[in-house]
């Protein structure tokens, strides 16, 4: 069954509710927006965009997204959204890889692009007889057909494409539903988080119930024109950073939210320190969800519900709220050791998982599959212990991966950028803690013999490859680096003098 049915059944007992609005304005009916998706879907398949065709969405968060993800399921082809925050260079190979022949592009990105691919602005003269193409019926596809191709750093430096099929994405909203509170057409899901990531895979179960989704007019996480929409819209729920909920408690403007209004806010994508954990309670009430997923299973690992946030009086609040929670419905969760072996409960391990929710496998890449799923389980490159309650506590990653508001950095990415500088000898990046952020990345350099380093030089040299994010934000530049008997670069003594 193809993932845009959600779209065609809503579209029938709220065919009048608003589906869509920019801010407070609302833009299209369940109706209109069915009507649009199937025109798109139409015009796609006139070009000979159908099943097995990626299709790029290089777009910030408007309205139109909603049009185009379900335009394209409706033509059977698979969506690949891109981060809007990745460089350039980033964005070229990973619509190259996916082979698009056509990348839907926003205003603020289109100046980006430039491959061998035909651009489609929304809003703009080249856009228009896509809607007024004529509807077509949804195309019929497979279970395992791909859906999305979701693009995730890899430790090689290189994105991988983690093949999410309509299986997948259905298995993802069903537990959803199972999992959180029911959503029903009164309410609203808002988009101050991209929703090229979680936040676009969450809106799926919210389509499925008739909710309204609120695109802010900023496009982005902006605290007081946030509060305003949830001020606006009952029923409220948004997907956001752990950074970003440390953001809207801080901001002056917290005082004036209707908390009334807020239904949930679902967090996940990087560590939420306790204590910020708290603060977000006591001053937003029992609204917040954690889940725990990554892309090769979207969102859906383990999660912490909001009661669980709360004190039950059985004395284990505060290991509750450092805990990632427990398992999803519809996903079995493991701890093992290097061999696949279930490790004691309290000992730490790699964490596991499987279910109709992980993704088919990497594309292209049957290598990296393989490793990701070995014995029929996702190995998510996390450490985490199981208690004797079934709660998962993350410890660390094992690949290094350091998270900066909720964006995953890669150290070796950024190792290899640096190590592109002539006069950079050896270089190890590590994640230095941040109150905000979550981590920050820096960089210990060693410079070749008789050469001077500065770090105009090498900020310089990360803005012309990598996205801006991924920048280290401190350099310390040594004489050498601590290693092992092997050669190997001994990360844990980084992290000790400078981390």
């Amino acid at each position: 069954m193809n993932i845009a049915s959600i779209l065609g059944n809503a579209a029938r007992p709220f065919a009048d509710r608003p589906a869509v609005f920019l801010g407070e304005t609302p833009l299209c009916s369940y109706a209109e927006l069915h009507r649009r998706a199937a025109s798109i879907g139409g015009w796609l398949r006139e070009q000979g965009i159908g099943p097995g065709a990626c299709v790029g969405l290089y777009m910030s968060n408007v309205p139109a997204y909603f049009d185009i993800l379900f335009g394209v399921w409706f033509a059977g082809a698979c969506a690949v959204p891109v981060n809007a925050k990745l460089h350039a260079k980033e964005v070229a190979f990973i619509l190259e890889n996916c082979g698009a022949r056509l990348v839907f592009a926003s205003d603020d990105l289109a100046g980006n692009l430039s491959g061998a691919f035909r651009v489609i602005r929304p809003g703009h003269a080249e856009y228009a007889p896509l809607l007024r193409a004529d509807p077509q019926p949804m195309a019929e596809v497979t279970p395992t057909d791909m859906a999305w191709l979701f693009y995730t750093s890899g430790t090689t430096g290189r994105p991988k494409g983690a093949m999410l099929t309509h299986r997948n994405l259905f298995a993802m909203t069903l537990s959803f539903l199972a999992d959180i509170d029911p959503v029903d057409d009164r309410d609203a899901s808002l988009y101050p988080a991209p929703i090229s990531h979680g936040a676009g895979l969450l809106s799926l179960a919210h389509f499925v119930r008739g909710a309204a989704h609120v695109v802010p007019e900023s496009g982005g996480f902006e605290p007081p024109e946030l509060i305003r929409l949830l001020n606006r819209f009952p029923g409220s729920s948004l997907f956001a950073a752990p950074t970003m909920v440390k953001r809207l408690v801080e901001s002056p403007a917290i005082g004036e939210l209707n908390t009334a209004h807020l239904d949930h806010i679902f967090y996940g994508g990087g560590p939420m320190y306790v204590e910020d954990l708290k603060r977000a309670l006591d001053r937003l009430g029992p609204c917040l969800w954690q889940l725990y997923g990554q892309g090769e299973a979207p969102c859906t690992i383990s999660y912490l519900p909001k009661h669980l946030h709360l004190d039950t009086g059985d004395g284990r609040l505060e290991q509750r709220l450092a805990s990632a929670g427990i398992a999803r419905s519809g996903v079995e969760m493991r701890v093992v050791d290097a061999e696949d072996r279930d490790m004691p409960l309290g000992q730490t391990g790699e964490v596991i998982a499987r279910g109709d929710v992980v993704m088919a496998g990497y594309w292209n890449n049957p290598q990296a599959s393989a490793s990701t799923l070995r014995n029929g389980w996702l190995h998510t490159g996390d450490v985490g212990s199981l208690d004797e309650y079934g709660f998962l506590t993350l410890k660390d990653r094992v690949k290094d991966m350091i998270i900066s508001g909720g964006s995953n950095i890669y150290p070796r990415e950024v190792e290899e950028v640096l190590l592109t500088h002539p006069a950079v000898l050896e270089v190890s990046v590590i994640g230095k803690p941040h109150a905000d952020w979550g981590e920050e990345v820096v960089a210990i350099v060693v410079a070749r013999p008789g050469h001077r380093l500065g770090e105009a030089d090498l900020d310089q040299l990360c803005l012309d490859n990598i996205a801006r994010f991924k920048r280290p934000k401190a350099y310390h530049f040594v004489a050498a680096l601590p290693k092992n008997n092997y050669g190997k670069i001994l990360k844990t003594e980084l992290r000790k003098l400078y981390g």
